[in-house]
């Protein structure tokens, strides 16, 4: 089975920008949209994974930002990779959530969320061309 998952939110492309201040206190959200026509019997995983590659100053997870679950509780990454998981693989809209840490390090920071393919012997987790990756950026 074959299912998508996408940034929902607009711009409905892939130059979505969240620019925060370092001393932000409320959680950054992100919402994505897992598209599914059936409900089944096992959970989807749609993966995202933080990439810096190209970024002049990127900001550090664990200095600069966690990346956390809704009550803010750290997540921590699984082979560079974060999950969301979408009971019974049923259409639904969750939640990345981001921390600012108030780092002392000076300048603007940031970083790309990017929604990445997961495949299972049961299941692959796709993404579209648009909406699979957003920005953060701490000033």
């Amino acid at each position: 089975n074959f299912y998508y998952a996408g940034f929902f939110s607009i711009p409905w492309n892939n130059t979505g920008t969240e620019s925060v201040a370092r001393t932000q206190t409320t959680l950054i959200k992100f919402p994505v949209k897992f598209h599914s026509s059936y409900t089944r019997d096992y959970d989807a995983v749609a993966n995202y994974s933080l990439v810096s590659t190209g970024i002049t100053n990127p900001a550090v997870v664990g200095q600069d930002f966690e990346v956390v679950d809704k009550n803010g509780a750290k997540l921590n990454a699984t082979n560079g990779l974060y999950a969301l998981t979408f009971p019974k693989a049923v259409t639904k809209i969750d939640t990345i959530y981001v921390k600012v840490l108030n780092s002392s390090i000076v300048g603007t920071r940031k970083i790309e969320i990017d929604l990445v393919q997961n495949t299972t012997e049961q299941y692959t987790v796709g993404t579209f061309s648009q909406a699979f990756k957003r920005f953060v950026e701490i000033k």
